[in-house]
């Protein structure tokens, strides 16, 4: 059986730019291992596979890095929703994903960029710093998500700065860090770093910005926020926060149409 791969850069405007994803749609979901192995050969920080559940915009949704399925990943949803609706013929306005963390959606603007519709996630300051050590320098401040650590730092310049340690946050109880500052021409900065996960530094990380947009919109004393995440290859992202949904924007820009081997 042959599978179609797309392979496409999310909250990027141009090529090589932005994350970069890989989406596959299966008639069904074969076993974890050969989900694993699939993400594991394309060594991006996730793939994406897509079960249509048989009713217009309605959809299972798993995610995969090279070496662990995950619970939440943005850019290979909203990277999934673009192949849907660019390449495999999807209709429907919304698109309804079924995702070990619930439900997420995605919609079209009228700028052109996807949205993401997610749940927040409210970090919460915490005593002590578990991160300063391996990111390099000490942050102004800790949060603690449950899920991820963010670190809070003084300028956009600490955090482009940082030359984090990643064997020593490997060692973390926590899937990821955050480092994040408010931004020279954006709101605010971020970069997101999940070796526990495979991915050393992730290019763009919609699922960061769960946490990272409550706290600046408390901060910053605004719902509507314009947020840039400063990895080698860069992203920008428009989010809304709206009582407990987080809603991020962005451009996704094709790369690569290929076809792999489905499992034996």
């Amino acid at each position: 059986m042959k599978l179609r791969l797309h392979h496409v850069d999310a909250f990027a405007e141009a090529r090589f730019r932005g994350n970069p994803a890989a989406v596959v749609v299966l008639p069904s979901f074969p076993d974890a291992r050969w989900l694993q192995a699939v993400a594991d050969e394309n060594r991006l920080s996730e793939t994406a596979y897509v079960v249509s559940r048989g009713a217009p915009g309605e959809y299972d949704l798993r995610w995969f890095t090279p070496t662990t399925e995950v619970d939440l990943c943005g850019h290979a949803t909203l990277a999934s929703a673009w192949v849907l609706w660019e390449r495999r013929g999807e209709t429907a306005p919304v698109l309804r994903f079924h995702t070990r963390s619930g439900e997420l959606r995605v919609g079209k603007r009228a700028d052109g960029r996807l949205e993401l519709d997610f749940p927040a996630r409210r970090p919460v300051q915490i005593v002590g710093d578990p991160v300063g050590a391996a990111l390099g320098r000490p942050p102004v401040k800790i949060l603690d998500s449950g899920v991820n650590y963010l670190a809070i730092y003084a300028s956009e310049a600490d955090v482009r700065a940082l030359r984090p340690d990643f064997r020593a946050l490997r060692k973390i109880p926590r899937h990821a860090v955050s480092a994040s500052a408010r931004g020279d021409s954006a709101d605010f900065v971020s970069r997101f770093f999940a070796p526990g996960a495979g991915v050393d530094e992730d290019p763009v990380t919609g699922s960061s910005h769960t946490e990272l947009v409550p706290y600046w919109a408390k901060e910053l004393g605004k719902t509507e926020l314009h947020a840039r995440q400063v990895s080698a290859r860069g992203g920008e992202l428009l989010c809304r926060l709206d009582a407990d949904r987080v809603f991020i924007a962005g451009h996704v820009t094709p790369y690569l149409d290929g076809e792999i081997d489905g499992p034996d």
